[in-house]
């Protein structure tokens, strides 16, 4: 063995001795001949699948012998060697290495000849929040004041109705900010609103369901999975037409989006909200509110729950992927006390989905008022650019209309009377001409609607940076159809 390698290694030795175990490496040493040669081979392999990338750093020796349960001579001895052959690489004081220039010959990626597929310029998706707002600051101080005040038991099995912080914090957030009557106990943590369809349907709330005619398709596949039949509720300037739940016999529960029908953005009647109630009371049904975006209302201050005039008859679905970001993965449901049982069955004996960590994070931020500050930020953020797509779209395009609230985080453009599904596809492939990622608003028609189609551009104006709103702005009205003569 080079003496020069010998010194090297046993150098990383001392400066790693504090760590005597070292890092782990899963290796199998099988096939014919030595212990060694063994070694050598599955190294060599590792480094060759690209198991062990260029420039990862090995155990020491003394260490990999005693996991491997052969001598510490036999590790050093095969390092040697594959740092003689190219495939190591060993420094004084800075232990063995995979060399820079050892490369895979198993191909990691897609061959040469296939293009990457081409990005948009500008993202005008709907339901995605600005990311480069995620306040990083206060996340990560209610992270340690959270970590630091965490008891013990937080770090062992889970819940499955989630921390216990968490749901107190919720219970105060909503019943201040969105008028929700609930007690911790009735809260149950998820990951979000489709996490939340899962664990209801069908197992908690079987049978047909009745949904608006526009929706997300997202939730209506989830729906057509569990084996749910929907039925198509008609929406107009009030909202979804709840007085028809009556002609179904059949429905278990409806699906709504109560303070801001998605995707056409309009909020739900005060009559139809007591409809829908009514049915609920006398059908023996449930009503699931999506309160998708409920704190995002910038004309005046936002709606209260559907949730608080019959809190045994109404499901509050909440998360933050639109008001933090959708990498937060958590979500809440506010149950009637008889379907708390069915759904912590359902969802398990330990939580799987909702990671502690975050859960008290979050529990901080809401306590500490740094969720509000946040929501409070973001509205003025969004209005402003809500207003800038409606001053635009009035000084370049004005026969089109952007129709709903003031809310939320997106609109819709909406194409004159008359046009036709093929004038929204033109526009469609005129926006993908000028680098514009959005949706068409046909796309959220359920299949079996009655009521006569909508056409228009639904334009997600939460996403793009602030620096890069105008620009996506100034694209979009390149993009938008001339008038008809």
């Amino acid at each position: 063995m080079p003496e020069s390698w010998v010194n090297s290694a046993e150098s990383a030795e001392r400066a790693g001795s504090a760590e005597r175990l070292g890092a782990d490496l899963h290796l199998e040493l099988t096939g014919p001949g030595s212990r060694r040669a063994a070694l050598i081979r599955a190294l060599r392999d590792a480094v060759r699948s690209g198991r062990l990338a260029p420039g990862t750093r090995l155990p020491p020796y003394r260490s990999l012998a005693a996991d491997l349960g052969v001598a510490r001579n036999t590790v050093a001895d095969a390092y040697a060697e594959l740092v003689a052959e190219g495939w190591l690489s060993a420094r004084q004081g800075s232990g063995t290495t995979v060399a820079q220039r050892a490369e895979p010959l198993t191909p990691t990626r897609a061959p040469a000849h296939r293009a990457p597929a081409s990005r948009p310029a500008h993202n005008l998706l709907q339901g995605q929040p600005d990311a480069a707002s995620f306040p990083r600051t206060a996340w990560l101080a209610a992270a340690r004041r959270a970590l630091t005040a965490a008891p013990n038991d937080a770090f062992g099995p889970g819940d499955p109705r989630g921390r216990p912080e968490l749901r107190r914090a919720l219970a105060d957030y909503l019943a201040r900010t969105r008028g929700v009557r609930t007690d911790p106990e009735r809260i149950v943590i998820c990951s979000g609103f489709a996490h939340a369809l899962r664990l209801l349907l069908p197992a908690v709330l079987p049978g047909p369901l009745a949904v608006e005619s526009y929706g997300l398709p997202f939730h209506r596949h989830l729906l057509t999975t569990a084996g749910i039949p929907t039925r198509p509720l008609d929406i107009d300037e009030h909202g979804a037409d709840t007085a028809g739940l009556t002609a179904f016999s059949d429905l278990g529960a409806a699906l709504l989006t109560p303070a801001h029908q998605f995707p056409t953005g309009v909020p739900l009647h005060p009559d139809r909200r007591a409809a829908a109630i009514n049915w609920a009371r006398a059908s023996g049904g449930y009503l699931l509110e999506d309160d998708y975006d409920g704190e995002f209302r910038y004309d005046r201050k936002p709606v209260g729950a559907l949730q608080g005039l019959d809190p045994e008859r109404v499901l509050h679905i909440g998360s933050v992927s639109k008001s933090l970001s959708p990498a937060v993965r958590l979500g809440w449901m506010v149950l009637p006390d008889r379907l708390v049982d069915p759904v912590l069955e359902a969802k398990g004996e330990r939580e799987a989905w909702a990671g502690v960590t975050d859960q008290l994070t979050l529990a901080e931020f809401l306590a500490h008022g740094s969720y509000d500050r946040h929501i409070r930020r973001m509205r003025q953020r969004y209005r402003r650019r809500r207003d800038q797509l409606i001053d635009a779209v009035a000084a370049h395009a004005p026969h089109l209309t952007v129709t709903g609230i003031s809310a939320g985080l997106h609109a819709v453009l909406q194409l004159p009377d008359g046009s036709a599904e093929s004038d929204e596809h033109t526009a469609l492939r005129a926006a993908r001409w000028q680098g514009l990622a959005l949706d068409g608003l046909s796309g959220y028609r359920h299949p079996a609607a009655t009521m006569p189609p909508r056409h228009g551009l639904v334009i997600g104006y939460a996403t793009p940076t602030d620096s890069a709103f105008p620009n996506a702005l100034e694209a979009l009205c390149r993009a938008l159809p001339p008038p008809s003569h």
